[in-house]
């Protein structure tokens, strides 16, 4: 099996393919590192012969040019997790398959997902650095439970499915909007169909959005839906910036009617002067929602089994479709 890995050799390899990683790969064939950057012609010369490839976060779109030489190629191992930036059409055509991390990273960003509304309920944050400046809670300091609460989540792909599950534990009542998926579907993982947008932001506790990046969602979420959110709501946004209008989120929380954990943002990084700075209702993270540091190299080895599996006639387990490819974030 000749298989060639694409990313470059930098920071981003080394966190996804580390030696134990890489020796898994080596036992399966022969393997082609990258020594250069995601330059074309590099990617040319590495895709020739080539039946499994590797690819990473940046990397050129695999379409005709890139592909012209490409004749072997069986499989796109993808070690990230939405794969619309790298497949095209040409490549399906070809009859090469394809599969990514998106499963690692769904659980990890539903695991993130879930430490952002316990730390924004708690309000972790803000009392962690009330102590660090040497002061202490009065006789009343509020802070919120998850138990019995109304949560709803906004899109019900991979991460809003791990995340459905968690949130099982706390005996929350779970609405879901997405106009993609049936009632019966949702109902599967104890969780209800909200009747429109409009009624999940009227009368959810906790919302936390699962969308994609598409044409479609962009400011899907918008001033109306901002201002129909009742007085206590944490909005948590781990999904991408441009689905929300930041500047009526932003004169909302300032406000201090609701509070938000947000992973992501219309720009990255945070401008210096985002009025998001220095709210007490505001949890800001750098787009970190997940998976965790310590899980990339889990990405790889599980993706290692579908190699596996392909060679041995069986279905792959993270297999991305076609039609699947398109409808991920760009």
């Amino acid at each position: 099996m000749n298989i060639s890995v694409l990313l470059p050799d930098n920071d981003v390899r080394k966190m996804f393919i580390p030696p134990i990683v890489a020796k898994g790969l080596e036992s399966l064939g022969t393997v082609r590192w990258n020594e250069k950057e995601y330059e074309p012609e590099n990617m040319v010369d590495l895709l020739k012969d080539c039946e499994v490839c590797v690819t990473g976060w940046g990397n050129p779109r695999l379409d005709e040019t890139l592909l012209a030489n490409a004749k072997s190629l069986r499989l796109v191992v993808h070690s990230g997790g939405t794969v619309a930036p790298l497949v095209s059409d040409y490549l399906y055509d070809m009859g090469a398959k394809v599969i990514s991390g998106n499963n690692v990273f769904a659980e990890g960003v539903a695991e993130g997902t879930m430490a952002y509304i316990l730390a924004g309920l708690r309000m972790i944050p803000y009392y962690n650095s009330m102590v660090q400046a040497g002061k202490w809670k009065t006789n009343f300091c509020p802070n919120y439970s998850l138990l019995d609460k109304k949560v709803g989540l906004v899109g019900f792909g991979a991460i809003a499915r791990y995340l459905t599950r968690m949130l099982h534990g706390f005996r929350t009542d779970i609405q879901v909007f997405d106009p993609y998926i049936d009632a019966d579907f949702i109902k599967s993982y104890g969780a209800t169909k909200a009747e429109s947008l409009d009624a999940l932001f009227s009368e959810c506790d906790i919302i936390s959005l699962h969308l994609a990046q598409q044409p479609e969602t962009y400011r899907l979420i918008n001033k109306d839906l901002i201002k129909r959110m009742r007085d206590g709501v944490l909005f948590v946004n781990t999904a991408r910036g441009s689905t929300v209008d930041q500047d009526a989120l932003t004169e909302e929380l300032i406000s201090g009617r609701i509070s938000a954990v947000l992973d992501v943002f219309d720009e990255e990084p945070l401008p210096q002067d985002s009025k998001l700075r220095g709210l007490d209702n505001v949890i800001l993270i750098p787009h970190m929602a997940g998976p965790p540091s310590d899980r990339f190299h889990r990405v790889v080895l599980s993706l290692i089994e579908d190699i596996k599996r392909l060679y041995a006639g069986e279905a792959l387990e993270n297999e991305i479709s076609r039609s699947y490819a398109f409808k991920m974030t760009t």
